[in-house]
């Protein structure tokens, strides 16, 4: 069922690799390892959590390597992570809209970060914003004030937010991504469309609650193989959260396309589950 050509397929969190060694994806973080083992991993700082994290190789034309990939498993969209200074997301943003589309990580350490939100959706057509609160140095809780302006910012363009949330895999502290802290976001910005990323674990059952009491809280499946997708989300989407669950991957950071969709089919969604997972609801939250 899960691979499915009639199935509109849309990945939430894929990475276009730039070249061979992806080492520098991760330097934001830096300031945070402590441990010398973390400080170590070359791959990805929760490299210890993950078997087999993708070689991607190098190629001529890193874009078309990507959609190769995609086609393989009969993705026919991803959002990609977009940085200014790189010439690959510019290409693809300018030639390649058909099958991508592009979040803004922010910081609101940066000044005047939702004026920069404004600008890239004006230039380049974002079509969400992303974080990771605990990534981030120093470190900005969920429902920090610094974090209205971006809110604020996301509600007058409407596109979503988002957000790592749940116990972070590199070693370094949770608190800025306790579920709890989403109530409190959600409540003060109703009309913010607030997307859950990272599995939300171990509070994975008041992600739930959470996603019942807020028209607009949603969850990804980002950074989880599907063997791993906790049994609450599932149920959830089985039941009262068909429209709020959605497919996304994690390759090549953490996760091959292989290892997701040869898993995939074991995931006891109900059948008409797969269509709004794997492609409907994200088409409908982000206006695709």
């Amino acid at each position: 069922m899960a691979i499915n050509k009639n199935i509109h397929t849309i990945d939430l969190m894929l990475g276009i690799p730039e070249q061979e060694d992806r080492s520098d994806w991760y330097k934001f973080m830096e300031p945070l390892l402590r441990d010398e083992e973390s400080r170590s991993m070359f791959k990805m700082p929760a490299q210890y959590m993950f078997k087999d994290i993708p070689e991607t190789g190098s190629h001529d034309d890193f874009i078309q390597y990507t959609i190769e990939q995609m086609d393989r498993f009969h993705i026919n969209q991803a959002m990609i992570g977009f940085h200014e200074s790189s010439e690959v997301k510019i290409e693809a943003a300018k030639n390649h809209t058909d099958r991508f589309f592009f979040d803004l990580p922010v910081n609101p350490n940066i000044e005047n970060e939702a004026q920069n939100i404004k600008r890239h959706y004006e230039t380049y057509g974002i079509k969400a914003v992303s974080a990771f609160p605990s990534g981030m140095y120093p470190q900005i809780a969920i429902n920090d004030p610094k974090w209205h302006p971006i809110y604020e910012m996301c509600v007058e363009l409407d596109i979503p937010f988002f957000c790592c949330v749940g116990v972070p895999g590199p070693r370094i502290p949770m608190a800025p991504q306790k579920v709890e802290l989403v109530d409190e976001v959600c409540w003060y910005f109703p009309e913010l469309k607030f997307v859950m990323r990272h599995g939300a674990e171990p509070w994975t059952a008041l992600a739930c609650k959470l996603m019942l009491k807020y028209p607009n809280l949603y969850y990804s499946t980002s950074a989880f193989s599907p063997k791993h997708y906790p049994q609450d989300i599932i149920n959830f989407a089985n039941t009262r959260g068909i429209d709020k669950i959605m497919y996304a991957g994690y390759f090549p950071m953490g996760l091959s396309l292989d290892k997701i969709f040869s898993e995939m089919d074991s995931v006891p969604f109900k059948d008409e589950v797969w269509p709004k997972f794997l492609g409907e609801n994200a088409r409908k939250l982000l206006k695709l």
